[in-house]
């Protein structure tokens, strides 16, 4: 799924995240949310940085993930702050910023499917997040991706998250849900 992502060309790209962050500027689930934890793309990901400025001239407060040796946590950041480079390649706010703890969180994914399931990156880092901030509320999570990396079927192990909602170019994903 990162290869058909990355063989997307870069208009293709630009313009399905534009498409994305519109949708998730207006998002019902999002629209309760004081604290919303977004990320800075990286490679061919969904650029989610226009959502995140729209969010915060709406009145929300914006984080982004910093790693760490004790997994993914967040810190406040205004659109158009200073990041600092860090491992993976990664931009994020400065370190010596305290923890905040986001109620939604706009995730970032390599694969999905029409159950919710994400496919991240191998190291688990998200769904250790969500876990870890689920303890004191519940988290929205929302998932973006372009429509080419929907797959059948995503591989679940008993860590893993299932989204809210997975939002890509061509609108909000209806979820179909397995009978319990």
């Amino acid at each position: 799924m990162l290869a058909a992502r990355d063989g997307l060309d870069a208009e293709a790209r630009r313009d399905g995240s534009a498409s994305i962050s519109r949708i998730l500027a207006g998002l019902p689930a999002l629209a309760g949310a004081r604290l919303v934890g977004g990320f800075w793309p990286i490679r061919s990901e969904v650029d989610p940085r226009a959502a995140m400025t729209a969010l915060a001239a709406s009145g929300r407060a914006i984080a982004l993930p910093c790693v760490t040796p004790e997994g993914l946590v967040f810190r406040a950041w205004t659109p158009g702050q200073d990041l600092v480079r860090a491992k993976f390649g990664l931009s994020e706010p400065d370190p010596s910023l305290p923890e905040v703890f986001p109620d939604a969180l706009i995730v970032p994914l390599a694969a999905f499917d029409r159950a919710g399931r994400r496919l991240g990156y191998g190291r688990g880092y998200y769904d250790g997040a969500i876990e870890r901030l689920s303890r004191e509320r519940p988290v929205v999570t929302v998932g973006v991706a372009f429509a080419v990396q929907e797959v059948p079927r995503v591989p679940v192990e008993p860590h893993d998250r299932t989204l809210a909602a997975i939002v890509t170019e061509t609108g909000v994903v209806q979820l179909e849900r397995p009978a319990e």
